[in-house]
């Protein structure tokens, strides 16, 4: 019973991971159609901030305020990766729409000078990020001990999904954003700024990877190519969970870190890895526009 329930919970601390990560992918690639492949850079400059955010309270502030650092990272995260994206859509990626294969080319370009740029300031070594003392240890569920920092993981993704949905679905923003994704020219006729909501919506999607890049400094130390080892497996979970949907997202990143977490307990990292590739391609072939497909009538025409 332990190990069945550490398997379990390894997996949804997987999956949590990989959600937060494909989140502001599922913005950027799901809704926009850009294949924005710097998006692991601003998880890096997520991370980058915390880490920032950590020496301004040890250097500037009393010790006992040390652990209320990380509270403080969330949103500061979110606020610096955001307004990275703004002004990368700004300057160039305004220019790109309907151009996938220049977007890859010249996000890949600005993702590269972004490392560059990170060892610059701090160095080629991975940096550590001291957790705060609240985030020690762990519960015991069913003879596992569940860490306190993956379960944190687990309630800010849980947290992040819910803004999403109240942004998205019940907002007036979130209209008119999924309006101009659904039907560009129709939104611009009702009087719709489809500039400010493309620029809107690239900036929420850094943002919340700037998230992803706070999260990942609970896990290990981090550095310039923090993102490149998680951008794969987020396009994945965009691309299985099917684009245009957060229900297909959430579907994507718990399939995809459920079966990764089985397979390499079975076998061994590496071949579950291919494994969980063999799986999606199957499935593909079987449902290609993923889990939950968006219809609107740009897309039935």
């Amino acid at each position: 019973m332990e190990v069945i329930t550490l398997q379990l919970f390894n997996g949804l601390s997987v999956s949590s991971i990989l959600l937060l990560i494909a989140l502001g992918l599922a913005i950027t690639f799901g809704l926009m159609k850009v294949i924005n492949m710097a998006h692991g850079e601003l998880i890096m400059i997520g991370a980058y901030s915390t880490y920032l955010t950590q020496n301004i309270f040890n250097d500037y502030l009393p010790k006992s305020m040390f652990d209320w650092y990380f509270a403080l990272s969330i949103p500061v995260s979110f606020l610096i990766a955001f307004l990275f994206g703004l002004i990368l859509e700004m300057s160039l990626i305004r220019f790109l729409y309907g151009r996938p294969l220049d977007s890859l080319l010249a996000t890949w370009g600005v993702g590269l000078v972004l490392q560059q740029l990170a060892r610059s300031i701090f160095g080629a070594p991975n940096v550590a990020v001291t957790s705060p003392s609240w985030l020690d240890g762990g519960v015991t569920f069913l003879g596992a001990v569940l860490p306190y920092k993956r379960l944190f993981i687990i309630g800010l993704v849980a947290l992040t999904l819910l803004a999403m949905y109240f942004y998205i679905y019940r907002s007036l923003e979130g209209r008119r954003m999924r309006a101009v994704m659904q039907n560009r020219d129709m939104a611009a006729c009702l009087g719709v700024s489809t500039r400010r909501v493309d620029a809107m919506t690239f900036a929420i999607g850094s943002g919340i990877g700037g998230i992803a890049g706070c999260a990942l400094t609970l896990l290990g130390p981090i550095g310039p190519s923090l993102g490149t080892y998680y951008i794969v497996d987020a396009f994945m979970v965009v691309v299985l969970g099917g684009v245009g949907k957060l229900v297909g997202t959430v579907l994507g990143a718990l399939g995809i870190g459920v079966f990764n977490t089985m397979f390499e307990y079975w076998t061994n990292a590496s071949l579950g890895k291919v494994l969980v590739f063999l799986c999606i391609v199957a499935f593909l072939q079987w449902r290609p526009m993923g889990f939950v497909a968006m219809r609107s009538r740009s897309l039935d025409s």
